[in-house]
């Protein structure tokens, strides 16, 4: 019960309950979960930091950059936790908005042909615009 304690505490936090759920989709980098949960680096960072401490991500890095997915070897309890989760927020609307900015965020990476910090501000900047049409 201790370790089902734990993992719920840390994943009683909107911000990296958010950044799991988009991490059982595919491997995202730092850049892509900042500009899709809108959140500086450093924070963005430290909630990777959290859940990758806990056991529940792996991480990777490719030169510069890091890209995190869900682990692939999560043991119970955080597998039936993980699984739990994802199968009642699937249809969450706010997973549908982030999975919807990720697409977003993705589609405007490739153009661009960039990832980081000036991507993300530029992909924030075109977001905010689109908005306030």
């Amino acid at each position: 019960m201790k370790e089902a304690n734990r993992i719920l505490g840390l994943l009683a936090e909107p911000s990296r309950l958010r950044i799991l759920l988009l991490l059982g989709h595919r491997e995202l980098c730092v850049c892509q979960i900042m500009g899709v949960l809108g959140m500086s680096q450093p924070l963005v960072s430290r909630n990777l930091a959290l859940l990758s401490r806990a056991g529940l991500l792996s991480a990777r890095r490719d030169g510069k950059m890091m890209y995190y997915r869900l682990s692939e070897t999560l043991a119970d309890p955080a597998a039936s936790l993980v699984r739990v989760l994802r199968s009642a927020l699937a249809g969450d609307a706010t997973h549908r908005q982030d999975l919807e900015s990720l697409g977003d965020c993705t589609e405007f990476q490739k153009k661009t042909g960039k990832c980081g910090m000036e991507t993300f501000l530029k992909y924030m900047e075109q977001k905010k615009r689109s908005r306030g049409k």
